[in-house]
């Protein structure tokens, strides 16, 4: 899709929706809600009497920004390691934050796959990136919500004035390092053995658990397909409307040809991942892709993506200090287990604890991120906690976009933000499951 300029190659896929699409997507979301009977929430006048007043120690966002995301092995970044793509999304997390660089005091990214858990190639990437010795680094892998415990960890260290700023995200190649850890190959007799089945279920196959949730919360392959549908059509809508464009820094980076003995520069503008003409007669005869009889498959999975997301965090008294004006404020964060053979469905233990710990209702919430993982489990968490279809993932999720599994979180965030922006909204909350069992739910505030 790219054209060659001045030895740049910019690959900036950006597709027409036809009115097929729009109205296939209208059906397949009236269809959608009648199958899994999912109740739609009257937006009420706000209410937040249990949420503190603002404070001069509330943890505010400053920015939030996030690469393209592209196709693994055949997109934008096939080429690039994972540092070529957080190393200036970092940089640009301060630019827009409008703070110098020496002036993120801690790092902490979340990583999934990468040699080391990316620690010592991640601290390079800082360095290269412009920011001093003085700021330090660490990562995190808590799977797919490893980025969202990124931002929750560093909240709790400028919670416990440990630090004032911070810099929190995740990044994930997963062209470069999807075969290495998705299920451990050293795991010891003990537990390769082990009669416990949840122990054992952690190391399932996480289309496996799909099905498992397919199965057990009525989710057929039609409405799966209904909901993919609708990903994939928000999804080109908010592109086509250039929605994307405010969180986005666009990537260079250098390509290298061992063959040709060649460097050239690689320039990724926006998503590649976002599939024009989708329809559900496509998406019907894609086959299953983990059971013969199944119903996940290639159009109503998440995509396995390479990208990367950042977020500035401050007091609000450093902010005010300096004359900064935070674009949120962040409310908490909450975890919840559940059994491993059906992990997508950690979010429906996740959400309520968060509403419950940060002194808000569903009817407060304007706008959730929802990780698509898979259609099933994804239906199945809207229609056990009677979410609203039409305020979830109103973009597209990473059905449509993709899901790099470390940085998914502060993506969603730094989508989340826009969205409310937007609208002219207020509250806004990410959730998504992890592999092993892990629901992770954090909430926001707009200032």
């Amino acid at each position: 899709m790219g054209s060659s300029t001045y030895g740049i190659t910019d690959i900036d896929c950006r597709h027409d929706v036809g009115r097929q699409n729009r109205d296939s997507a209208q059906v397949a979301k009236r269809s959608i809600t009648k199958a899994m009977d999912l109740s739609v929430i009257g937006r009420e006048h706000l209410l937040l009497l249990n949420v503190p007043k603002e404070s001069p120690s509330d943890i505010v966002i400053l920015s939030a920004v996030r690469s393209p995301i592209t196709r693994a092995f055949k997109g934008g970044f096939k080429n690039a390691w994972p540092e070529d793509i957080l190393a200036p999304v970092m940089a640009e997390a301060a630019l827009r934050a409008k703070i110098e660089t020496g002036d993120v005091q801690d790092v902490l990214i979340g990583n999934v796959l990468a040699e080391l858990g990316f620690a010592k190639t991640g601290r390079m990437a800082l360095l290269h990136a412009g920011f001093p010795t003085s700021t330090t680094f660490h990562t995190v892998n808590r799977q797919c919500s490893s980025s969202l415990q990124a931002l929750t960890h560093m909240a709790h260290a400028i919670q416990a004035g440990q630090i004032d700023v911070a810099l929190a995200g995740g990044v994930e190649s997963m062209s470069k390092n999807y075969q290495s850890r998705g299920i451990p190959q050293d795991v010891g007799p003990a537990l390769r053995n082990t009669k416990v089945k949840a122990a054992a279920d952690c190391l399932m196959p996480m289309g496996i658990t799909s099905e498992n949730v397919a199965r057990r919360y009525g989710v057929d392959r039609k409405t799966q397909d209904e909901y993919a549908l609708l990903s994939h059509t928000r999804a080109n809508e908010a592109l086509a409307a250039g929605r994307f464009d405010a969180e986005i820094a666009p990537i260079e980076y250098p390509a290298y040809d061992n063959e040709a003995g060649e460097t050239s520069q690689v320039r990724v503008a926006a998503d590649d991942t976002i599939r024009p003409n989708v329809t559900l007669e496509k998406l019907a005869k894609l086959k299953p892709a983990f059971l013969e009889d199944g119903g996940s498959t290639a159009g109503n999975s998440s995509q396995i993506s390479d990208g990367a997301s950042a977020a500035i965090l401050a007091r609000r008294s450093w902010a005010t200090e300096r004359g900064l004006k935070p674009i949120a404020r962040f409310l908490g964060t909450q975890v919840a287990g559940c059994e491993p053979d059906e992990m997508g469905m950690g979010p429906i233990y996740a959400i309520p604890r968060l509403y419950e710990h940060v002194g808000i209702e569903q009817k407060d919430v304007d706008v959730i991120e929802l990780n698509e993982a898979f259609a099933s489990q994804t239906l199945a968490c809207i229609n056990k906690l009677g979410l609203d279809v039409d305020r979830v993932n109103p973009n597209g999720g990473a059905i449509a976009l993709g899901h790099p599994t470390g940085a998914t979180g502060t993506r969603q965030l730094a989508t989340l933000i826009a969205e409310l922006g937007r609208r002219g909204e207020e509250i806004g909350v990410i959730s998504m499951c992890a592999s092993t069992g892990i629901g992770v739910a954090s909430a926001i505030i707009m200032e």
